[in-house]
């Protein structure tokens, strides 16, 4: 039981540190840059470039900022519960869940106290959507997710 809670507790820690570097990435911005300026980070592959994004990933539901910042906080307390509740699958579980909370509270901030979510990485030499360091964890999580259901499915079907 110990170490379930002490499990849950650097998962919760760990957390806290996504949404703090989130926030402080997405504060350092928006007081270097103007609404859609750019600057050119390393040529050819990366600009900070500001933009509101006012719905989900790609820019998906719009303006619907009560449904995405309630969605947040459901999403928020659920990943709680889980982290509190139950024990962890696998390490790969953990740091999936650790990552997955602490991208959501990042634009859940975001969505609750400014109505937008701050984006500010552009990927120059593709045509692909602003993002930032919460949506990258977000993306994080799924690549561990999908690491813990392969090594899950190995060790339960030994060859």
């Amino acid at each position: 039981m110990i170490s379930f809670k002490n499990r849950s507790k650097k998962i919760l820690i760990f957390s806290f540190y996504i949404v703090l570097i989130d926030q402080i990435s997405k504060y350092s911005i928006l007081n270097n840059l103007d609404l859609k300026q750019s600057r050119n980070i390393i040529p050819n592959l990366l600009n900070f470039t500001l933009v509101k994004n006012k719905g989900a990933a790609f820019s998906l539901f719009s303006n619907s900022t009560t449904l995405l910042t309630l969605t947040s906080i459901l999403a928020t307390s659920v990943l709680i519960t889980i982290i509190l509740k139950s024990p962890p699958r696998s390490y790969w579980n953990s740091i999936g869940l650790a990552y997955l909370l602490g991208g959501t509270v990042g634009n859940g901030i975001d969505r609750f106290f400014k109505g937008y979510v701050i984006d500010f990485l552009e990927l120059v030499p593709i045509n692909f959507p602003i993002f930032n360091i919460a949506d990258i964890s977000i993306n994080i999580s799924i690549i561990c997710f999908i690491i813990d259901i392969i090594l899950t499915k190995e060790t339960s079907n030994p060859k």
